[in-house]
């Protein structure tokens, strides 16, 4: 039996944002479609409009397993993960042994291949993904901002900052010409 998949599908049930009230939930799958969407126009954009070449589908494909270890230990909040670097370095293993329990239910012609996707960290096209979710969480912070919950105001703040932080011709294109669409109505937005 291979239970790589099913396991997979289970990130359906793991939550983002444990530790704060949410008027809209989130969990991990559909948090992953959304890096993979904004990631795939991060490198196109840094390849249409800045002349980069960067592999969009090895961009998508990281997008897509990049929480793939959360099936294991589901969404560790961030002041949790970075509560103190002993504790970020034994999470760290924690999650790079779980990654290697998902790779073992795998039919062995299949692990390379995955492996790649799962253990993402040294891929240098990760840079995007990364971005990508930095910006998925802002827009969260945005949806949960424009409904009222002003829990989230201080993330958003933090999050915009480590945004701005990130030197990518794309990302700085993406924050200009993309991100105000997500604060309109769907009124405005068919406008």
């Amino acid at each position: 039996m291979y239970n790589f998949f099913a396991y997979l599908s289970r990130m359906k049930n793991i939550k983002r944002w444990g530790l704060m009230r949410n008027t809209q939930e989130e969990n991990i799958k559909e948090h992953s479609f959304d890096v993979a969407v904004i990631a795939h126009a991060l490198v196109l954009i840094e390849n249409k409009i800045f002349g980069k070449n960067i592999d969009e589908n090895i961009v998508m494909k990281l997008a897509l397993f990049h929480e793939a270890g959360e099936v294991f230990t589901g969404d560790i909040a961030t002041p949790i993960k970075y509560f103190s670097p002993e504790l970020k370095n034994a999470l760290l293993l924690v999650e790079e042994n779980c990654l290697e329990k998902l790779i073992r239910m795998l039919p062995v012609e299949l692990q390379e291949e995955y492996s790649s996707l799962i253990f993402h960290e040294e891929a240098e096209e990760y840079i995007y993904v990364k971005a990508a979710d930095r910006i998925c969480a802002y827009i969260k912070c945005m949806e949960e901002l424009r409904s009222g919950n002003n829990e989230f105001e201080k993330a958003a703040n933090n999050i915009k900052s480590s945004i701005d932080a990130i030197d990518l011709d794309s990302v700085r294109y993406f924050m200009e010409k993309c991100i105000p669409g997500y604060s309109l109505s769907l009124d405005e937005l068919n406008e």
